[in-house]
């Protein structure tokens, strides 16, 4: 018997392209005013570059976008002539400014009243995202029960652990969950090694290019109630 659904957030419920490139617009501007010597030297780019060359670098962080955007601050801005506490300093309010801005998302159509929906049906509801949206600061925390990321489980998907994390939790076991993503591997696969039912959440046109299937696809939000019942249906049978 299903009796949670878990859902991938970035690409899954809203476009996760426009997010960062705000995200990285409004901690520039904010550079500019209260770290000038790092915008007098690098390009609102160059964020990428610092993105990558920590990932590359340093790959025991490289599971958390929050260490990654940390780190890839500290970098830079010491790169700028930014050192010791007041280095840390920037960082951390910088990375305050980054997180606050992350969390100005636009959902996908038809968004809400698929949650309503599968609220109304008396599911538990959850997060288990690689990203570090918050729901109650996007606006889920009425409709969300719990909520696993990558920096806090010390995986990200599609490793098993934070999966299990959330089965814990929730006390619940696998057969009892549908797994809802955008990302084949991450979320299809991930969810699918531990036993889960999937659905494939396309919305941003994918080429599906795996010998695998998602026991559900949908290309439109309105869908995903219809295609939480067929699963449940095939499970009754």
């Amino acid at each position: 018997m299903i009796k949670c659904l878990t859902f991938d957030l970035d690409d899954t419920l809203w476009d996760i392209r426009p997010v960062i490139r705000q995200v990285d617009l409004t901690l520039y501007q904010w550079l500019e005013e209260n770290a000038p010597a790092f915008t007098e030297q690098f390009e609102l780019a160059y964020f990428a570059h610092l993105r990558q060359e920590v990932i590359d670098d340093y790959p025991h962080i490289a599971h958390s976008v929050t260490d990654i955007r940390k780190k890839g601050l500290e970098l830079g801005l010491g790169r700028a002539g930014y050192q010791g506490a007041l280095n840390s300093e920037l960082v951390q309010q910088g990375f305050d400014v980054a997180l606050e801005a992350r969390q100005r998302v636009d959902y996908f159509p038809h968004v809400w009243q698929a949650l309503d929906k599968l609220k109304a049906q008396g599911y538990q509801m959850g997060a288990i995202t690689n990203g570090n949206a918050d729901i109650y600061r996007v606006g889920l925390g009425d409709h969300f029960d719990f909520q696993f990321n990558a920096h806090e489980a010390g995986v990200e998907k599609p490793h098993p652990s934070i999966f299990e994390q959330m089965l814990t939790h929730a006390q619940l076991t696998p057969q009892q969950v549908v797994h809802i993503g955008d990302n084949p591997i991450a979320d299809v696969q991930g969810a699918q090694q531990l036993g889960m039912a999937t659905i494939w959440v396309n919305v941003i046109t994918q080429q599906w290019q795996h010998d695998f299937k998602a026991d559900q696809e949908i290309t439109c939000i309105s869908d995903l109630p219809s295609a939480v019942q067929k699963i449940v249906d095939k499970i009754s049978k």
